[in-house]
């Protein structure tokens, strides 16, 4: 299958960490690790030549692409790829935006499935992203470490016997691992707990950041919990601190969605069936807009107060109408005025058609 027809295929899917399946899906939309290597052989990426870095990828492209999952990789040189196409994949977590942005040679192994992420050429030589939808920390881990397991066999990694794995930026000089869990708040943002909890988990060394990670903001109520630092700390200690907080995030979110219930049901319900209206009736409607009702209508489909739609749907809906997405469905590039009628139009033809489909399983209880 060739390039585009890939991406294309892509752009209708929604993926493997918003499948909306594994452990505490409800609260937990994905589990990630991303381990941070560099070749010994090399400058960092701050210092390489034009010339380093076409090494560099030619090196980590053979010994990627000799690997018995080879069959199952889709290789992106994204310096021939286009603007919109590699915004398509910064929505899906498959690239950050500083290789989408960036310049010279660089490129991203992945798998069909959306498991896993190789960067070569962003911050680091290689940047490996395992991920899995729900809380699956230790399916995550041993997929990324097959993948450097493999890879060591290939190349010489810049490794000090005191240090560890040096990395381009000191905060992941060590392990080189970030371990990250992107959550579903609402209730917490709603009873205004949020930020008594982020105070807390700062105090812990660990790490709050929005959808796309990294300099991003919250939205759609979703955050990423992370280690801050990795030197001085096995792999497992890490994993385990992270392991250890999240379920106490969960029962803090729960709790605060059945105080929503206890307390006032009827503004929540009005608040819920409000948002799926107007997803279902928009003439025009932003991204954010979008995003922020679509995180009511996960929490009320997780609530028993929405029923004509699915979380895998809700889902992909958060995915589909993402600017990129929103084109490559469309098949055309739009300006912001544009995308926000063709957004509203796409998300009315797939909400009402998914309440017709629904309809003759019994009465809604959204009103």
């Amino acid at each position: 299958m060739d390039l585009v027809r890939e991406l294309e295929q892509m752009t209708r899917s929604r993926g493997e960490w918003l499948k909306g399946s594994g452990p505490e899906s409800d609260i937990v939309i994905s589990s990630r690790i991303r381990l941070a290597r560099n070749l010994a052989s090399y400058p960092f990426m701050s210092r390489a030549t034009e010339a380093d870095r076409q090494r560099i990828q030619e090196t980590l492209k053979e010994a990627i692409l000799a690997s018995p999952d080879a069959s199952q990789c889709i290789y992106i040189d994204l310096e021939q790829l286009d603007l919109l196409d590699r915004q398509l994949l910064v929505e899906r977590q498959l690239i950050s935006r500083e290789l989408a942005e960036g310049k010279g040679p660089r490129s991203v192994v992945i798998d069909r499935a959306e498991r896993f992420s190789l960067m070569i050429n962003e911050e680091d030589h290689l940047r490996m992203t395992a991920m899995a939808s729900g809380l699956n920390l230790e399916e995550v881990w041993q997929r990324g470490n097959q993948w450097d397991d493999w890879i060591e066999q290939k190349v010489v990694y810049a490794f000090d016997e005191k240090l560890g794995f040096l990395t381009a930026c000191p905060t992941n000089v060590g392990t080189g691992i970030r371990v990250s869990v992107m959550l579903h708040l609402p209730a917490l943002v709603l009873t205004r707990q949020i930020e008594k909890i982020f105070r807390s988990l700062q105090k812990l060394d660990l790490a709050v950041r929005g959808l796309h990670g990294e300099g991003s903001q919250a939205t759609g109520d979703f955050y990423q919990i992370s280690n801050q630092a990795t030197l001085g700390l096995s792999e497992q200690e890490i994993m385990k601190r992270l392991g250890d907080i999240i379920p106490v995030i969960i029962d803090y979110e729960r709790k605060a969605r059945e105080l929503l219930v206890r307390e006032n049901p009827q503004n929540l319900h009005d608040r819920i069936s409000r948002a799926f209206g107007i997803l279902r009736t928009a003439q025009t409607i932003s991204s954010e807009e979008t995003m922020h009702l679509l995180s009511s209508v996960r929490m009320g489909v997780h609530l028993g107060l929405i029923h004509e739609i699915g979380i895998p749907k809700v889902n992909e809906l958060f995915l589909q109408t993402q600017p990129a997405h929103l084109q490559k469905i469309a098949g055309a590039e739009l300006d912001s005025t544009d995308r926000d009628i063709e957004r509203a139009r796409f998300l009315r033809r797939c909400l009402n058609k998914e309440e017709g489909a629904e309809s003759s399983q019994g009465p809604s209880s959204s009103g």
